[in-house]
């Protein structure tokens, strides 16, 4: 077994997430990324959350907490007859624990912080982020539920309750809620909002464990209070073959293999994992979560030629994430004959033949035969509760230098400028294209670097190029979600994605792309607007945003908008201005 994990990692066909590369043989042995913790409404509850965070971050892992519990700003505190401080001000306390306990030692925390739309701090917590430097360790996220969402459609008004007492303290717009939030992640890219509903519909553990209300720090994970979850991701670029013609292929067989024993590795990591607290081993061993997911997606449609917000882009997007969690499930039963079922199974809905995906229950859509994998579910039992998870490989994919978890490529081409002078990073399969097509030279390049990593709109590149090379910043957002949804109907758990917005996107844009994956099915949503933020990790400057979009809707045509009619949705602004004027105002 040893010998088949090391040769599928220096093959670069499988990573495990960063904790485990950190940490195993090492003193502290803590191998999951993922951890949802509790906290209720008393300063001992309070404190422990504390001190079980800072035990978290000094192991190598981040922490997500709802804090939905804590009573309002100002309420009364009978103990000790004063008024409390609200869920955000405790936030704080987290926040300087972060900052003065690294992750293994290594880095940093990291935080999700959650509070429920009906809470009535629910605005404050919306600005917490609003000025440069508060919370810097923070993610935070509005949990929106069914309720507020048939207040929104109804053009009712939305309670707002005091946890404390379950009773309604106030009424709020839940337009204007919503607007609040898109216009503080229009300004600060905080915060993001999840979907209570989308998360729990397929929840093979809501009747007998209630709703999951709360996810790891980048939103992939779901996960009950003192649950964990070790992460890893296949690179699925590793996958692509190459036929006596030199044409690129994808190789299903090779990926079905590295699904079998990737999913034994993170299986395994159940069991030699050292949790830092002790109800936290137990929690995580009860149900034996495991979040396999994949990185290269968008090297992938490169090599293959197939644009990534095509129609066949969004055909393929769907087929590897149901391949994915077809096969991590077949494997997962197959280690429950060998194993046993994981310790909560009886009191799931798997015994009553359900399954955790929403592509299950769409028979037009499977590629598989999922009835067969059903009914040996329903003989055998299964070793884990959930087993797919795409996170955002942020530091595995640059190990492998492939593009990020399900993201298209952010840039294509970047300068860097170091003292003896100055060279050119290129996507990997690019640079093998340019080359096979004859156009790899500093001219093309510096022309791409100075396009903000586009090749759009450089004529010198041939359309054939440009059509299949799109950058994040080339998508419409309703691609960015569509993309999202279509592979979240095949994911047990979550998936991490950043809609990226070009800087003239405005709150409206915003409020559409909320509204859409709502409505398309996505457990959540983060939106980031380009510069909205002095310091982002990746920066493309160009001067050509609306024109790189426009292009690549004139080259590449799909079926986005009528699906989203047919959900209700109106026809984006962007579109409708564009028609009208030839441009965005």
């Amino acid at each position: 077994n040893f010998r088949e994990y090391f040769d599928l990692m220096v093959n670069k066909k499988f990573l495990p997430n960063s904790p485990t590369l950190f940490n195993a043989g090492a003193r502290l042995g803590q191998l999951s990324a993922c951890f949802v913790i509790g906290i209720e409404d008393d300063m001992e509850s309070i404190m422990d959350a504390a001190k079980d965070a800072a035990l978290i971050f000094k192991s190598g892992g981040g922490i997500g907490i709802n804090y939905s519990k804590l009573r309002p700003e100002g309420d009364i505190v009978a103990s000790t007859s004063g008024v409390a401080s609200g869920p955000v001000s405790f936030m704080k306390i987290i926040d300087v624990v972060t900052d003065v306990v690294k992750q293994g030692g290594k880095r940093r925390g990291a935080n999700m912080g959650i509070l429920e739309s009906w809470h009535p701090d629910i605005l404050k917590f919306i600005h917490a982020k609003e000025r440069e430097g508060q919370f810097e360790n923070f993610n935070i996220s509005v949990m929106l539920d069914e309720h507020f969402w048939k207040c929104y459609e109804n053009n009712e008004k939305y309670p707002l309750i005091n946890p404390r007492n379950g009773k309604v303290v106030d009424y709020i717009d839940p337009k204007f809620l919503l607007n609040e939030i898109a216009t503080l992640a229009w300004r600060t890219a905080d915060p993001g909002v999840l979907f209570l509903d989308n998360i729990n519909r397929r929840n093979i553990q809501k009747e007998s464990r209630g709703l999951i209300r709360a996810t790891n720090p980048c939103g992939e994970q779901p996960l009950y209070e003192y649950e964990s979850c070790n992460l890893g991701s296949i690179n699925l670029y590793a996958m692509i073959k190459f036929d006596e013609n030199g044409n690129a292929y994808f190789d299903w067989e090779d990926c079905k293999k590295t699904i079998e024993v990737a999913y034994r590795f993170l299986d395994n990591v159940i069991d030699v994992n050292k949790y830092p607290i002790e109800k936290i081993a137990k929690a995580s061993k009860n149900v034996r979560r495991i979040g396999l997911g994949y990185m290269g997606l968008a090297d992938v449609l490169f090599a293959l030629r197939i644009p990534y917000n095509s129609e066949e882009g969004f055909k393929f997007i769907g087929k590897v994430s149901e391949f994915l969690t077809y096969y991590a499930m077949y494997y997962s039963v197959e280690r429950a004959k060998e194993r046993g079922v994981f310790p909560l199974y009886d009191i799931t809905s798997y015994k009553k033949g359900e399954m955790p995906i929403e592509g299950f229950y769409h028979r037009d859509l499977w590629n598989l035969d999922w009835e067969v994998l059903r009914e040996n579910i329903l003989k055998h039992g299964i070793r884990n509760v959930e087993v797919t998870s795409i996170a955002p490989t942020g530091s595995i994919s640059m190990f492998f230098d492939v593009s990020s978890g399900i993201e298209p490529q952010y840039s294509l081409v970047f300068e860097k400028r170091v003292t003896v002078g100055s060279f050119f990073y290129t996507d990997i399969e690019l640079e093998r294209q340019l080359k096979k097509e004859g156009y790899h030279n500093d001219v093309i390049l510096k022309k791409i670097a100075d396009n903000g990593g586009s090749l759009q709109g450089i004529e010198e590149i041939p359309e054939y190029l440009r059509r299949v090379f799109v950058t994040a910043l080339d998508i419409p957002w309703w691609d960015h979600v569509r993309a999202q949804a279509v592979a979240q109907l095949w994911i047990t758990t979550s998936i991490s994605k950043t809609i990226n917005l070009p800087s003239f996107t405005t709150v409206e844009d915003v409020l559409e792309a909320y509204i859409a994956a709502y409505k398309m099915g996505c457990k959540g949503i983060t939106i980031y607007r380009e510069g909205s933020k002095s310091r982002q990790v990746l920066y493309a400057p160009s001067q050509t945003e609306e024109k790189r979009i426009f292009e690549v809707l004139k080259l590449i045509k799909n079926d986005t908008v009528k699906i989203m009619k047919k959900l209700g949705l109106k026809e984006p602004r962007w579109l409708v201005e564009f028609k009208t004027n030839g441009k965005i105002e």
